[in-house]
């Protein structure tokens, strides 16, 4: 099982953009369950990041909201933002 750790950055992004909007923050925790199982499942869209953000890998929540996340180790990863795609990238 992958362990997750939240930066600050992404805590701030998720209280702004995220928290408060129910059926958004449900969605988010269930990828979440997902994700810690296997942060390749499909039904993410985990990919790699390129150019100035190519340390960065991401997953989809819904169709326009992503989040982004670092390899910390093998099985521990630290989420580092969430928003749309024009937020985060």
């Amino acid at each position: 099982m992958t362990r997750i750790a939240f930066s600050s950055s992404f805590k701030r992004a998720f209280k702004k953009r995220i928290e408060g909007r129910k059926r958004l923050e449900e969605s988010f925790w269930k990828r979440v369950e997902i994700f810690q199982e296997d942060p390749f499942d499909a039904r993410l869209r985990t990919h790699k990041l390129s150019g100035d953000l190519a340390e960065f890998w991401s997953f989809s929540v819904e169709y326009n909201v992503r989040v982004l996340f670092l390899f910390a180790t093998k099985n521990r990863v630290v989420f580092t933002d969430i928003g749309t795609h024009d937020e985060v990238y």
